[in-house]
């Protein structure tokens, strides 16, 4: 069983994973993330940083939304540690509904071409591919993904 809840984003469960997402990100694309996103970024009232965890309590993923705009919200950091089939789909769902309870109308994010396990997951969750945006224009090895909020 998975539970997804609302964190600290300075927790040493958090700080784990964020490290174990970067250097996943690292090995497969050259580039650890860490230069667009601050877990300072979360200290907003219009940013949410969540935990997934197991049966026993121990955080096996992560993710997180941030203002992009009032009713743009980007999709940071999401993470599983594959411990548990399922866990960056509950993350996902957890995020899409905070996202849309907080009045966000769209969620946008970006990931590597390179990244097919993550292209593959958002395109199979509802994701389409936008134009890049922000500080990924221009980026060759960059692809967005935006999904409204019904």
């Amino acid at each position: 069983m998975i539970t997804v809840e609302k964190s600290d984003p300075f927790s040493s469960e958090s700080h784990r994973l964020i490290e174990m997402l970067s250097a996943e990100l690292a090995a497969i694309t050259g580039d650890s993330g860490k230069t667009n996103f601050t877990v300072e970024a979360m200290n907003n009232d219009k940013a949410l940083w969540a935990l997934a965890k197991n049966a026993h309590g121990d955080a096996i993923g992560c993710g997180a939304i941030r203002p992009l705009t009032q009713s743009i919200a980007e999709l940071k950091r999401m993470f599983s540690d594959r411990s548990e089939p399922g866990v960056g789909s509950a993350l996902l769902t957890f995020l899409e509904a905070s996202a849309k309870q907080m009045g966000y109308r769209e969620l946008k994010l970006e990931t590597r071409h390179i990244n097919h396990r993550a292209v593959s997951f958002y395109e199979k969750n509802g994701y389409v591919r936008i134009d890049n945006y922000g500080p990924y224009i221009g980026r060759e090895e960059a692809v967005c993904f935006s999904k409204m909020l019904y």
